[in-house]
């Protein structure tokens, strides 16, 4: 039996704005979308933590036994610096500047999205459009806009008609937006706007003599709107109303609204089950932004090459960081924060590492069946990691009192324990007993040999002084050394 089947899965609907029973449209399969990057500069750490929240939960769907399709797309072309209807292609405008072709943009930034979250651990989706790669269904999608009579068209240009569109649909309805405010609240067009509206959006925008990225349309040469994209995407690859589609909250309005009122006027349906959204990341209690400084990139983190934090961090003690945040929660960066997220992440995988060399000793006095039913109930109850993590910290306490003969751990407990840990640490969560710990353990092993040797050396030509320093200078870094009869050792405090 699967396991699904013995769960009551609950998620957070944006739509309905309540927690409500997860029950996908087709019997163990799960269709879910997520919008995925721009690729015109570094992924940025707030995206990361979007996509890593989603991959967590494709991990989990998968670890419940669902056959999941998971599509998240690559944004190449379309999306205007200023994300209204005016300005310069992101793309373009990168290339313009480092003289490159747009391709190479793509290319070069895609290569990079992929390397972060390789680092981060994340199993790629099922399939990854890209937009330029659905041209033609984004084409067919206008036309069948347009001819319902929600779109029309003005000089190469085709826009989406919000107030006729809401004479028989809802438009605002997932941000809880109504229209006659929307109206109230915005300034008139001015002489120069295309738009019957300021509500109305572009599907298709014609490209001016300079615009490199455009393509052949019914309407002239030009390019698709930005919202247009994903509703092509997900829809020809999830059909016209699947189970979850994400992404960051700053995407709800407008970019998920549009999607929404496209598929109801291309399809005459709503497109989706449960919208799931994100929370942002900042950092040092501020928003993230490169123009004030307040900004650092995941690779920066990793190498510690930069101003902000003290030292570097592995891929898995960051990404632990951001599991201990539920996703819908605004999550805030510190050096202070990383650092204890740091120690908690070595004290989980040095507690696994105990237990698979643990010797059990008959009795076994810790409930594991109901610890086991706290960590289901704490996914469960829409993805909640920290709730999972502070569960895990429970078997992380017992084994440490099993290793001090304080307690007692039989065979079949030890077993079915490690499953467990290595099911919620490793595939669910999606740490990683990373190659990166591996080596930093055994570059430390040969700094410490090194410096015992120096130590032995020292002692030899009687000196003293130069010992106890580099005795004294390791404990204060925590690495206490013990002198023996087979020669010197050392421990981490």
């Amino acid at each position: 039996m699967p396991l699904y089947e013995s769960q009551t899965l609950k998620v957070q609907n944006s739509l309905s704005g309540k927690k409500e029973l997860f029950k996908p449209i087709n019997e163990g399969h799960v269709g879910m979308y997520v919008c995925g990057p721009t690729v015109y500069s570094n992924v940025h750490l707030g995206n990361c933590r979007t996509f890593m929240s989603f991959d967590m939960i494709f991990r989990y769907l998968k670890h419940l036994g669902y056959k999941v399709r998971y599509v998240r797309n690559i944004t190449d072309a379309g999306h205007l610096v200023d994300d209204a209807e005016d300005g310069e292609d992101k793309i373009a405008k990168k290339a313009r500047l480092e003289k490159l072709e747009p391709m190479e943009v793509v290319q070069r930034y895609t290569v990079d999205f992929h390397n972060i979250l390789a680092q981060f651990n994340f199993l790629p989706p099922s399939i990854e459009p890209t937009a330029t790669g659905h041209i033609i269904e984004q084409i067919e999608i206008i036309k069948d806009i347009l001819e319902k009579g929600f779109a029309y068209q003005v000089n190469g240009s085709v826009y989406f008609d919000v107030a006729k569109f809401n004479e028989k649909y809802e438009y605002g309805k997932l941000s809880g937006r109504k229209l006659e405010d929307m109206i109230a609240n915005t300034r008139e067009l001015t002489a120069q706007d295309d738009k019957n509206s300021p509500q109305d959006f572009a599907l298709w925008k014609k490209a001016e003599p300079q615009h490199i990225m455009r393509w052949p349309s019914p309407w002239g040469d030009g390019f698709p709107g930005w919202h247009l994209e994903c509703t092509a995407m997900s829809t020809k690859y999830l059909g016209e109303t699947f189970d979850i589609h994400g992404g960051g909250m700053d995407l709800k309005f407008p970019h998920h609204e549009c999607e929404i009122a496209q598929a109801e006027a291309s399809n005459g349906n709503s497109p989706v089950n449960y919208w799931l959204h994100a929370n942002m990341l900042t950092m040092n209690g501020k928003k993230m932004a490169k123009s004030t400084g307040n900004n650092i990139l995941p690779g920066e983190i990793f190498s510690g090459e930069n101003d902000i934090l003290s030292k570097a961090f592995s891929p898995s003690a960051v990404r632990f960081f951001m599991m201990q945040a539920h996703y819908t929660s605004i999550l805030d960066l510190s050096d202070d924060a990383l650092l204890a997220s740091e120690k908690g992440y070595r004290k989980l995988m040095e507690a696994i590492a105990t237990l698979e060399k643990l010797e059990t000793n008959g009795q076994g006095d810790f409930n594991l069946q109901q610890w086991k039913a706290q960590c289901y109930t704490a996914m469960n109850d829409d993805f909640n990691t920290p709730i999972l993590i502070a569960t895990l910290f429970e078997a992380v306490k017992y084994i440490n009192l099993v290793k001090e003969g304080k307690a007692g751990m039989n065979a079949t407990d030890k077993a079915d324990l490690l499953e467990t840990l290595n099911a919620f640490v490793f595939d669910v969560l999606g740490l990683e007993r990373s190659n990166s710990s591996k080596n930093d353990s055994g570059k430390l092993s040969g700094v410490v040999a090194l410096l015992i040797q120096l130590r032995k050396e020292a002692r030899e030509n009687k000196d003293f002084a130069t010992s106890d320093r580099i005795r004294d200078q390791l404990a204060d870094l925590g690495i206490q050394l013990k002198d023996g009869k087979e020669g010197t050792t050392f421990s981490l405090s």
